[in-house]
């Protein structure tokens, strides 16, 4: 780990690079004409009145359960049928991907980037929720060596083959990336694999990239 090129920050997309439904909802009503207040699934920001999220949370359901049963709820509500993530984020977040892009993650990605680290995706459900065509309209992609999506491999995290295909990609082993998650599960997969990892509080982004810089020896300012 003596060079820069020897060390890489892995990260989630949803939650710790773009910012969470749940922080979108006043903008998200604009976008599908609903009245204020109309979205009142808070997730992890109020996970007591969210049962379905608890339910996640707990492991009855995944992840990709919870967000497909909140898209056909949101369907209903502006009269249509809606059967999958995609529909679901495409007509709530608008045509500026970079508006839902965390601050946080856009200027520690730079930062990691510029000094000479690598940089790596590992996602469950990037294009499965965001739709192919998100990519090519967020330049800051560009700055990772590579992007491991579920959507097209299969392999959900926390199986430990989803850590094998972004350390195969970066050609690094395990206690050389850092792994950013905001679910447990997640990063409890990734401790097992050997992986250094920070576990992201979606409701302190600043806090968590700030820990997943200092291993880098970079300051989160």
């Amino acid at each position: 780990m003596s060079s820069a090129n020897s060390k890489a920050l892995v990260l989630d997309f949803g939650g710790v690079i773009s910012k969470t439904l749940f922080e979108t909802h006043a903008s998200s009503e604009i976008a599908l004409g609903l009245p204020p207040g109309t979205l009142s699934w808070r997730g992890p920001f109020a996970i007591e009145t969210d049962l379905l999220w608890a339910s996640m949370q707990r492991g009855e359901i995944s992840e990709r359960d919870y967000w497909l049963s909140r898209s056909r709820e949101v369907g209903r509500l502006v009269g249509e049928d809606w059967r999958d993530m995609e529909t679901l984020v495409k007509r709530a977040r608008g045509a500026d991907p970079m508006a839902v892009i965390r601050p946080e993650a856009d200027r520690a990605i730079r930062m990691v980037a510029d000094a000479g680290f690598k940089l790596a995706i590992l996602s469950n459900e990037l294009d499965l929720f965001y739709g192919a065509e998100f990519r090519t309209r967020l330049p800051l992609l560009s700055r990772f060596h590579t992007i491991i999506d579920a959507t097209y491999t299969k392999i959900l995290k926390p199986d430990p083959r989803a850590y094998a295909l972004v350390l195969d990609a970066l050609s690094l082993d395990a206690a050389s990336c850092l792994f950013v998650d905001d679910q447990k599960r997640n990063i409890d997969g990734a401790i097992a694999c050997g992986l250094q990892t920070v576990l992201f509080d979606v409701r302190d982004p600043y806090s968590g990239y700030a820990a997943a810089l200092r291993p880098f020896g970079l300051e989160f300012t």
